[in-house]
């Protein structure tokens, strides 16, 4: 069945398409909920997300042998991020991880769930582990700070875009300048049948306010900045989905050759794109630089304060300064790039650090 969040009955909900179809695309104000949002005065309803649990001794083991991810001492609280990966290194899951102590969370886009849980049980063996797909018993509802009603809840912590324990950044800026630490991230766990309770006198706001905020943040998701080539150095999840120096999993080598080559084939890239146009380009429109196909827009959004604004993936050749066009159709929009992922080894401001995000105090 096609699920529908319980507060699409709210006042002026109109549904998102596509990924976030069955929540609410908007009340009806979608500017303003993107500010109440940034500004941590409203939360937003991701009730349509999948929701996996592995339970039992070997659950963190078990993760950390299949996954990018280091997660054998993964405390409890403490959100990290992994990836599956193909033998060619490309994504097939990307899960945000947080383990309560006897439950490993694995919270996914709507359609991983059911895959995930699927490969995960064709991979159990002999070990301690069992897995479950617990979608329709659990919401996620995001937010920009600490919600105290909720303080008691099981909530994880976006680690973007710190630079996890053996992760990499392949970003040309620092970490202290990287616009994704103006947006914070808050994924709880809502038992289903409290959402309506839960969210009760809460200011809403809809996935385009979420969605607008995540590219401005340069924060790749899976579905829409991934295609079946995607390796994770083009998005830079080496900062938070991989630990480069753990043991042997599927799709190392290729996470090994191209760091240590430093040069992924196509890179992301923020765009700002011409605002004289009353309409947004659509998602997978090609990208031109000049008369040659380059890329795909992958995300767009219009921004409270950016105006239009997107990501897309493109040819790590292109050369920086140049002015891009995102063909629609026969509709053209010009759009500047701003660098993201490094065209050149040279330029990347990458290192491993120490940093692991740990549950908010």
């Amino acid at each position: 069945m096609t699920y529908k969040s319980p507060l699409l009955s709210r006042p002026g909900a109109v549904e998102g398409g596509g990924e976030d179809s069955g929540v609410a695309a908007h009340y009806g104000e979608p500017l303003r909920e993107q500010r109440a949002l940034a500004a941590g005065t409203a939360v937003v309803d991701l009730s349509y997300r999948g929701v996996v649990t592995v339970t039992g001794p070997d659950r963190l083991s078990w993760l950390n042998t299949l996954s990018s991810q280091q997660l054998t001492n993964l405390q409890p609280g403490v959100s990290s991020e992994l990836l599956l990966l193909t033998i060619q290194g490309r994504i097939e899951f990307d899960a945000r991880v947080v383990d309560d102590g006897g439950t490993t969370w694995l919270l996914v886009e709507a359609a991983e769930a059911a895959p995930l849980a699927e490969w995960l049980n064709k991979m159990r063996f002999m070990l301690r582990v069992e897995v479950a797909d617990v979608s329709a018993d659990w919401a996620v509802v995001g937010s920009t700070k600490p919600v105290d009603a909720w303080s008691g809840r099981l909530v994880w912590e976006d680690p973007w875009p710190h630079i996890g324990v053996g992760g990499y950044s392949y970003s040309v800026v620092e970490e202290s300048s990287h616009p994704g630490l103006e947006r914070p991230w808050f994924e709880y766990l809502i038992p289903a049948a409290e959402l309506e309770t839960a969210v009760e006198g809460m200011a809403l706001a809809g996935s385009l306010a979420a969605e607008a905020l995540r590219i401005a943040a340069w924060r790749p998701r899976l579905g829409a900045e991934t295609d079946e080539k995607t390796i994770p150095h083009e998005l830079d999840l080496l900062r938070t989905s991989v630990h480069l120096s753990k043991g042997c999993y599927k799709g190392q080598e290729t996470i090994a050759r191209v760091h240590n080559l430093g040069h992924p084939p196509r890179r992301l890239v923020f765009l700002q794109l011409d605002g004289s146009q009353h309409t947004l380009p659509a998602a997978g429109s090609v990208v031109f630089a000049g008369v040659r196909k380059v890329g795909t827009l992958t995300s767009v959004a219009q921004h409270f304060e950016m105006g239009a604004v997107g990501l897309a993936l493109i040819k790590r050749s292109v050369d920086p300064q140049e002015v891009l066009t995102v063909l629609d159709g026969e509709e053209p929009y010009p759009a500047a790039q701003e660098v993201i992922v490094a065209p050149d080894a040279g330029q990347v401001v990458g290192r491993q650090t120490g940093f692991l995000k740990g549950p908010h105090r």
